[in-house]
């Protein structure tokens, strides 16, 4: 891992840029989430990006719209190592996931990826199936009750818990990270649940600390801090005031 943490570390990438991914993971990230779900990041540039990553990196994963087969076929074939699901609520919604990223006999992906030499011989199907990850992201009430029997779906390799939506589903909306009350205990049942199953386990945390935490408490196996959109602003708005006060100083 390039970053100095436990468990590989995700940027969020929610804007069309090359130029952030080659950045990010300069910076020490292990890898990225291109997010196709929220931002300006569409099919086309998503598949872009995907090239611009080392075909090596196993936590390169692109999270989609939904679950139309055609987009996710799309984003595998340009290199994505595992699709996060957002919103997954149900068992079914789970095996469309399962039915889309995966091969026969597991899935109904179809062969011919564009990105060549990843996998070949008799063996593709199942070489592909163990190189790329199912992901479903649970982040409301519903998905938090049905967890067990999301995870106990075949082919589900892993599950992100997405806690500021969680936080909204319980009508807790607008803090940052949690450590106590309904979304907290929500995140524990959810990993409870991955364990049971066997599947690994990824938690979004805006807060280095926060994430620190929850990395020693409750087991993950990777996790995401920070989206380019966030550091861009933050990054903007602390040189601005650093200005001002500088001005003010010297004035």
């Amino acid at each position: 891992m390039s970053s100095s943490a436990s468990v590989p570390v995700i940027m969020h990438v929610a804007t069309a840029s090359l130029s952030v991914v080659e950045a990010a993971l300069d910076a020490g990230y292990d890898g990225l989430m291109i997010d196709l779900q929220h931002g300006e990041v569409g099919l086309e540039n998503a598949c872009t990006m995907l090239r611009a990553v080392p075909r090596g990196n196993a936590h390169i994963f692109a999270r989609a719209a939904g679950l139309e087969s055609g987009a996710i076929g799309r984003l595998l074939d340009s290199g994505a190592r595992g699709i996060v699901a957002p919103t997954i609520e149900t068992a079914e919604q789970a095996s469309q996931l399962v039915a889309a990223v995966k091969y026969p006999p597991l899935g109904r992906r179809s062969l011919g990826p564009s990105r060549p030499g990843l996998y070949s011989g008799e063996d593709y199907c199942a070489a592909g199936n163990a190189a790329v990850a199912a992901i479903v992201q649970i982040e409301t009430a519903a998905g938090v009750d049905a967890a067990a029997e999301i995870l106990a779906v075949e082919g589900v390799d892993a599950v992100y818990i997405g806690p500021a939506d969680l936080a909204v589903s319980y009508g807790l909306p607008g803090r940052a990270d949690w450590a106590d009350g309904p979304v907290a205990e929500g995140i524990e049942k959810v990993a409870a649940a991955a364990r049971a199953a066997g599947v690994r386990l990824g938690l979004y945390c805006s807060d280095p600390a926060f994430a620190a935490a929850q990395i020693r408490s409750t087991g993950l196996d990777f996790v995401g801090i920070g989206i380019d959109l966030m550091f861009m602003g933050k990054q903007a708005r602390a040189t601005v005031a650093a200005l001002d006060a500088a001005l003010e100083e010297q004035s």
